[in-house]
């Protein structure tokens, strides 16, 4: 008998048996996990992404990069023309010229046009496509039309959350250094100052500044009520404020040649002094508007700063609004541009693709104009700002749903 075989043989009987004993249950809860939560292998992209999927996510991620740089590239070297003579005046260095102005130019002004160049990556290819025959060899191989836009979407998909978290998180913060570049070798306008503000910066607490400089974050001729059921409760005033920039948190202003006036029925407490330290609720982006500061902040600060006006009564607030629901309008731009796209350029013509693709041209110029229009409307003519923000994709869903329905089976 091999009694090095039954001494291994018993030692892996022991082993399962102990394994059984301290691992038994977790297992058949495994299994038994797993077995009802096989419904979940429906969220698999993996079962619906096939080889002729794959086939045209690539065409379409890779035209449309490439438009952007082509587009993108052409647009720097115009830049540069028509600004080198400014760079020059204002003795721009080129590393800020390089790294603050066009590091952030390209990517705001990619995703600004990014609907556009959705459109122009579906026109391409696909018109590239049909004058193939590859379109006609799907549809005559059982591919649907409905099924064949499967693809372009789950690429609209992709392009849509790049964009949306791009002009949400990102080109934001690239934004302020653009835009402070700008006014230092550019434009040399920037508003820095404000007249006669008065807002709301508390329940009951109206805040008001003579002139404020944002350059130096410093007020004049400051002064602060209080109102409790609609009475003067507190009167503070002071000669000059300044907002405190390296405090670790905000609303930090120091008060000089203050004093506060407590007013408790027919009673009048006075106090002065020269300098304090107090927390008033309002910062520098409160008091000075500058053209394009909404594109500053991310969608999250928008969302705070809206909330925050509208509980003071400002009424600069509609930019804001706009702004923030343009980010959210524009992600679903290129499912809407996409589906007209290959409506138009999925048949096989005649005498070339030229035709529609300059009417798919003039309508995707004709949605970026809309945007333009509404959201001025909304601005300077009181429209809502979340019904201008949406007007142009509920406009062109109608177009796309007539052009798919026109669309080759």
């Amino acid at each position: 008998m091999d009694f090095t075989k039954i001494r291994k043989h018993h030692t892996r009987l022991k082993f399962q048996r102990w394994f059984e004993r301290h691992f038994g249950k977790l297992i058949r809860f495994t299994t038994w996990l797993c077995s009802k939560l096989s419904f979940l292998g429906v969220l698999n992209p993996g079962r619906y992404i096939k080889i002729l999927d794959w086939y045209i996510i690539k065409k379409f991620i890779g035209t449309y990069i490439y438009s952007i740089a082509l587009i993108i590239s052409i647009s720097i070297v115009f830049d540069v023309n028509e600004n080198l003579a400014k760079f020059s005046q204002y003795h721009a260095p080129l590393k800020a010229v390089v790294f603050d102005y066009y590091a952030n130019f390209v990517p705001y002004f990619a995703n600004l046009f990014s609907p556009l160049f959705v459109f122009i990556a579906v026109i391409f290819f696909t018109s590239k496509l049909a004058g193939n025959s590859e379109i006609i060899s799907m549809l005559a191989a059982g591919v649907s039309f409905k099924r064949l836009m499967r693809p372009y979407m789950i690429s609209c998909v992709l392009i849509s959350a790049l964009s949306f978290y791009l002009a949400s998180s990102v080109i934001p913060h690239g934004n302020v250094i653009r835009q402070n570049f700008e006014t230092m070798y550019k434009n040399k306008k920037k508003n820095t100052a404000a007249d006669n503000v008065q807002l709301q910066v508390g329940d009951g607490v109206i805040a008001y500044i003579q002139h404020y400089d944002n350059t130096r974050k410093n007020g004049y001729g400051f002064s602060l009520d209080k109102f409790e059921n609609k009475k003067l409760v507190s009167h503070f005033t002071a000669m000059e404020i300044q907002y405190d920039t390296i405090s670790d948190s905000k609303y930090h202003w120091r008060a000089r040649n203050w004093k506060d006036r407590k007013l408790k029925g027919l009673r009048e407490h006075i106090t002065s002094g020269a300098e304090k330290d107090t927390v008033i609720q309002m910062e520098p982006t409160d008091l000075v508007y500058s053209k394009g500061q909404q594109e500053t902040f991310t969608s999250a600060e928008l969302k705070d700063y809206i909330s925050k006006q509208r509980n003071r009564g400002s009424g600069n607030v509609v930019q804001y609004e706009v702004e923030y629901h343009k980010r959210i309008a524009s992600s679903f731009a290129a499912f809407i541009l996409t589906t007209i796209g290959l409506s138009l350029s999925s048949r096989k013509r005649k005498g070339g693709m030229g035709m529609y693709i300059g009417i798919g041209l003039a309508l995707s110029f004709g949605y970026i104009m809309l945007q333009t229009v509404s959201a001025t409307f909304a601005i300077n003519a009181g429209a809502p700002p979340m019904l201008a923000a949406w007007t142009p994709n509920i406009i062109f869903t109608v177009v796309a749903y007539f052009c798919y329905r026109k669309a080759p089976n």
